[in-house]
């Protein structure tokens, strides 16, 4: 939520009643938004899971093994010269993680808006 917008609702809470409850007021200013940064504690679960999802993953998609390149080197070992890397198989794995954290803070925004919704027209009745 937006300055503008905690603004406008206030205001119609305002015409409803010429008082206004205090914890509806701090529900509000809860909900303005906040510069997105990401602590390091979050950050860290994040590639802890991302790095666990990959590892869980069928480790055969994350690289086309038919594009490695192998090289009978002097000791007549082989050597893996290169392979491609699948990069749309890894960056779906960090996608999944990432979107189970965007999704969690939706959902408490939406539980915020409804709760401020449902104590609003309880007053209005």
């Amino acid at each position: 939520m937006k300055k503008n917008e905690l603004i406008k609702q206030l205001e119609t809470a305002k015409t409803l009643s010429s008082t206004v409850d205090i914890d509806k007021v701090i529900a509000l200013i809860k909900q303005i938004e906040t510069p997105t940064t990401i602590s390091a504690d979050l950050a860290n679960e994040m590639v802890t899971r991302i790095n666990r999802s990959l590892d869980n993953s069928n480790q055969s998609r994350l690289v086309d093994l038919d594009s490695a390149e192998f090289e009978l080197n002097y000791n007549n070992t082989i050597e893996l010269v290169s392979v491609n890397v699948d990069i749309d198989d890894i960056m779906e794995h960090v996608i999944s993680v990432i979107d189970e954290y965007v999704e969690l803070e939706d959902d408490s925004e939406d539980l915020q808006v409804e709760a401020f919704n449902e104590n609003s027209t309880e007053e209005a009745a």
